[in-house]
This record gives C-alpha cells, sequence and structure tokens, in this order.
C-alpha cells in the first residue's frame, strides 16, 4: 500500500469527466412569483384575449338553444318534464342560466382582466412613444421607399437654417410632428456640411385609435356588467281601463339584477285608456291581416305630476321613469262572472286569452277558487267571430269581434290554490278535478255569446259572459347601462376605424448650402406598414416644401419666383423619386 504525506495533491478528474460538469445547464427555478408573473404576461397578451373574445361568443351559444330561466322560468320548467333523462344535467351545468352561470362569468371576468392588461402597458409606451422625438435623420435618404430632392435658388436668400424653419412650419399644418435638427458633421446633398435636419412623423392616431378599440371594449364590458347588476325586467298584462304602478306588486313577473334593490323602483303609473288594431280590409291576399297597434295610455311620473295621453306602438317604446316600455303582445279578455252554488260571485271581471293564431282563437283558463260548495274551474277557447262548419265545429272567421263567443268546459274540486305552489293563469290541472260540462258529457259544453249565461249542472253554480276588453302585454325594462354600452360601442368604433384607415409615416429632410449660394434639400418617406398612399404623400409633400419657399411648382413646371434655370433641376429630381 502506498501512503500519501500531507503535501501530495490529490489526481485531478479525467479530463472528460470535468468537461460533462462545464457542459450541464444549470437551470433556473421559476418559483411562485415567476410563476405569476409568467401566468399574468399569458392573460394579458393579446393573444389570449382574441382566444378569450372567440370564447365568450362560443359560450354564448347555449343561451340561444335552451329556454333561460331568467326569461321564461315557466317553459324551463316543462323543458325539464320534457326531457328527463339529460334535463338535470344540463340544469346541473347552468344550460339554463347561462349568463350568470359560473363559466360564463369566469370568461367575462378573464377578458376584462386581460382588455386592462393589454391597454395600460401599450397606453403607456404610446404616451412616451408620442412624447419623444421622431427617429434621428438617417444618412442615406436615398434608399427610402420615396425620395426626391429640390433646389432653393440664390435669389431666394434663405439659407438651409431658414428654409429648415419653413419647411418645419409647412410639415406642421400637414399634421405631422417636427423635430428641427441642428448641424451635424456628415456631407449634405451640396458637398458641405449639413447646416440643419428635420425629421418628422405623423400617423400616432392609428395607434392611438387601437387603444381607444381595445379601451372601448372595456367599457362595453363594465357597462353589461352595471346593467346585469343594477338593472331590472318585467312582465304585465294591462287590461283596458286598468292602471299599472311600478311597484314590485304590479308585475306579473319580475327579474332583478344582482343588487337590484326594490327602492330603486321609480313610482309612475300606466293606464290603459283603449287599445286599437287595424285590419287590412282591402287585399284578397292578406285580407284580414293586422296593419298597426296603438295603445293609448294615460301616464304619470309620480302620484302627484300631471297626467299625460301617450300613445305606445310596436317597435316605438315608451320612455318613463328611466325604463323602457314595449309593446309586444295583445288579445281578448272576456269579461265573465261566476257564481257558486251559493249564489254569490265566485269571480267577476275580464280574464286575458292566449291567441293561437292570425284570427285571434284564444284558449281562456278561468279559476274561481271562492266558489262554494266547490271550487270551479273553466277551460276553453275564445272566438271574436265564431262560425261553425258543416260538421258543427265552431271556429274563428275574422280577428275583429263580430260575433264573440266562449266554448268552455267546465270542473269542480280543489285547485290547488290553497296549498301556497305559484301556477299559471293561464293553464289549469284538471287531472285532480271532476268534469261536470264538455262534449262527451250529457251536459254537453258550454256555449256563451256576449251577455248570455249558463246554469252548472247539479247546483254548482253559473257563469255568464258580460262584455269583452281588450288587453296588452308590456315588457318593462331598466338598464342604467344601456346607454354607456352605446356609447363606448360608437367610441370603439371609432377607434377601429383609424387604427384602419390611418397611416403611419415618417418624413426626413437634410439641407445643404451649395457652392453658388444654391440651398439643396432631399427628401425621404418611410411607411409603418403597407401603404400604398406613400408615393401620393410625397408628391403632396414636394407641393407643400415648394410653395413654402416659393420655388418652382412641381405639378405644372411654371416657374414660380425668379429662378427660370429651377425647371431643369426640378426635371431631373422628379426621375429620382
Amino acid at each position: 500500500m502506498t501512503l500519501k504525506t500531507e503535501n501530495e495533491k490529490t489526481p485531478k478528474e479525467p479530463r472528460k469527466v470535468r468537461q460533462s460538469k462545464r457542459n450541464d445547464v444549470a437551470l433556473p427555478v421559476l418559483g411562485l412569483l415567476g410563476m405569476l408573473r409568467w401566468a399574468w404576461t399569458q392573460l394579458t397578451s393579446m393573444k389570449t384575449a382574441l382566444f378569450l373574445l372567440l370564447l365568450l361568443a362560443v359560450a354564448a351559444v347555449p343561451g340561444s338553444l335552451f329556454p333561460q330561466r331568467p326569461v321564461n322560468p315557466s317553459v324551463v320548467t316543462q323543458y325539464l318534464k320534457d326531457h328527463a333523462d339529460y334535463g338535470p344535467i344540463l340544469d346541473k351545468l347552468q344550460m339554463f342560466d347561462v349568463y350568470s352561470s359560473v363559466w360564463f362569468s369566469a370568461i367575462y371576468l378573464l377578458l376584462f382582466i386581460s382588455l386592462i392588461g393589454c391597454v395600460i402597458p401599450r397606453a403607456i409606451a404610446h404616451w412616451k412613444a408620442w412624447r419623444s422625438k421622431p427617429p434621428r435623420t438617417p444618412v442615406r435618404l436615398s434608399r427610402l421607399p420615396v425620395y426626391g430632392t429640390l433646389v432653393v435658388p440664390s435669389e431666394q436668400q434663405l439659407g438651409a437654417e431658414e428654409a429648415a424653419r419653413q419647411a418645419a412650419a409647412a410639415l406642421k399644418k400637414r399634421g405631422y410632428r417636427v423635430d428641427l435638427r441642428p448641424a451635424s458633421d456628415d456631407g449634405g446633398p451640396g458637398g458641405k456640411a449639413t447646416l440643419a435636419s428635420v425629421g418628422a412623423e405623423r400617423g400616432y392616431i392609428r395607434e392611438l385609435g387601437n387603444l381607444c378599440f381595445h379601451s372601448g371594449l372595456v367599457g362595453v364590458l363594465i357597462a353589461v356588467a352595471i346593467g346585469v347588476l343594477f338593472g331590472y325586467s318585467g312582465q304585465r298584462t294591462l287590461v283596458e281601463g286598468d292602471t299599472f304602478v311600478n311597484t314590485l306588486v304590479g308585475y306579473d313577473q319580475f327579474n332583478p339584477g344582482t343588487d337590484f334593490q326594490s327602492s330603486w323602483l321609480a313610482p309612475y303609473s300606466i293606464q290603459l285608456d283603449k287599445f286599437d288594431v287595424i285590419y287590412d280590409r282591402e287585399s284578397p291576399g292578406h285580407f284580414g291581416q293586422p296593419l298597426d297597434f296603438t295603445a293609448h295610455l294615460t301616464t304619470k311620473d309620480s302620484p302627484d305630476a300631471t297626467a299625460k295621453k301617450q300613445d305606445l306602438k310596436v317597435n316605438d317604446p315608451l320612455s318613463i321613469g328611466g325604463t323602457d316600455v314595449y309593446l309586444v303582445g295583445n288579445g281578448y279578455a272576456p269579461v265573465v262572472t261566476v257564481r257558486g252554488g251559493d249564489g254569490k260571485i265566485a269571480y267577476q271581471g275580464p280574464m286575458p286569452s292566449l291567441p293561437t293564431d292570425t284570427v285571434y282563437t284564444s284558449t281562456v283558463v278561468i279559476k274561481a277558487p271562492d266558489a262554494k260548495p266547490k271550487q270551479l274551474g273553466f277551460v276553453g277557447f275564445f272566438l271574436p267571430t265564431a262560425v261553425t262548419d258543416s260538421n258543427g265545429v265552431a271556429y274563428s272567421a275574422d280577428p275583429d269581434p263580430l260575433a264573440a263567443q266562449l266554448d268552455l268546459n267546465s270542473y269542480v274540486g280543489d285547485l290547488g290554490l290553497d296549498k301556497g305552489a305559484p301556477q299559471s293563469v293561464y293553464a289549469l290541472d284538471v287531472s285532480k278535478l271532476t268534469q261536470i260540462n264538455g262534449p262527451k258529457l250529457p251536459a254537453k259544453g258550454i256555449v256563451l255569446n256576449a251577455g248570455q249565461s249558463y246554469t252548472l249542472p247539479n247546483g254548482q253554480g253559473s257563469i255568464s259572459f258580460d262584455g269583452l276588453k281588450r288587453y296588452v302585454a308590456l315588457d318593462i325594462h331598466h338598464n342604467p347601462g344601456q346607454v354607456w354600452a352605446l356609447g363606448f360601442a360608437l367610441f370603439s368604433l371609432a377607434g377601429l376605424i383609424a387604427s384602419l384607415f390611418v397611416p403611419r409615416r415618417r418624413l426626413w429632410l437634410r439641407f445643404g448650402d451649395h457652392e453658388d449660394g444654391r440651398t439643396m434639400v432631399e427628401y425621404g418617406l418611410l411607411a409603418r406598414g403597407e401603404d400604398h398612399g406613400l408615393a401620393g404623400e410625397g408628391k403632396a409633400v414636394r407641393a407643400a416644401l415648394a410653395k413654402a419657399w416659393n420655388v418652382a411648382d412641381p405639378a405644372s413646371g411654371a416657374p414660380r419666383g425668379a429662378a427660370q434655370a429651377q425647371n431643369r433641376t426640378q426635371s431631373t429630381s422628379e426621375k429620382d423619386m
């Protein structure tokens, strides 16, 4: 065994081992902060913003494919009954509440953050670029896409510096940001040292328009969110002679925003005085079709305000109390009186019917829960102009009430209203009721013309058809962000137009004094991106400079001023362009 002394060194590792260690790459540790910075960079990129915008549009598609609970909850309930196999799955996925679902809100919020993260850094960079000077003058202007030279004759006695100042003033009139540079040591076009040069830029509105476009999108998102949070919508059926007061109990259906407070409701009122419909009575192919709907209203902005007469038409909403009232439907409301077996009135008043065709054949449901000894219910049709065919079946031949008729079946039993469960006024569950009138029963169905009454069998009561009124269906909307959304949309559109059609251009001029006293000028233009109008801009700049220096007009070749020999120089310089 060989022993090593203290002075002896440990043998070095083989060279190939050291080489392999030397070639090893030390990967940096990203860490939590680095991961968050990377995630923020990815989220605020324009590519991600565009992807989220597309994803938001795709996520909105189920809202048009499936009924939405905030709009019509009864349709959603019926859809779940008709599709018991996969309906509950869709409900758990919030397909019936798309626009308030967790996943739609997440996409909406991420898009909002992404757009803000895109716009703010770009706005700061654009502000700095706007305040900065144009780039330095290139050494060789002749390499630019548009290049030309001009000569200021010695008779003008301008000199390079004065010519540069006049050129700067002319360029400012054309909308350029101008920077007048001092003398430099590089050789000018006249062979002497350059006395001055000018750098100019225009088209910063292009980038500003791009920022305005994205800022407008952010504004639209904010306005839509305000409307969803603090707005509301509701529906009300209003019969002629009745009054709607803007309170919660006044609505047939009310859909408030997430953070809406009922105390914000403006206390206005709307009374339906009369509803007129004009039908086509002349065209053979369109006889009986409606031409115009007009609801004559009496409105009051507050209980103490003066009443006003106003008309409501289709596609012409009424604005009152910060809401828009739309006319979305109409129909007939037969006035009936239902008495129980004890002779007391169980129900009296108009009952709106639902039209099913263009001649207003309408379904009617009448409920009398106060009837004694048993509750009464009626289901049937209302015919504005009743006509009987050869088989004895009645139908409506005209939408005007020329021969109004009620065809009803009657039922007795528990209507289910005493349990507190909500029910539609336009539907009657007859599964637990006993039918006492109908076509297949000995008592037959109930047929009532205006002014007639009918006594129910077995002493259950009576029903009379007392008259006829019309009703309108009103859709009421309050959206505090609606005007802002429109304003931001127009602002975004204006920014988009500017970003598409405003060119970004740069222009440089270099001046030099010639030995014979003339001032030699060369200019060049450069566009950022594709610009088909750059050559035309070069000609326009050349004309503006010639006018400022009072030299020959390059457009016509006619001399201006004292220098006749300038024509030859102008012709030569045109070839350079």
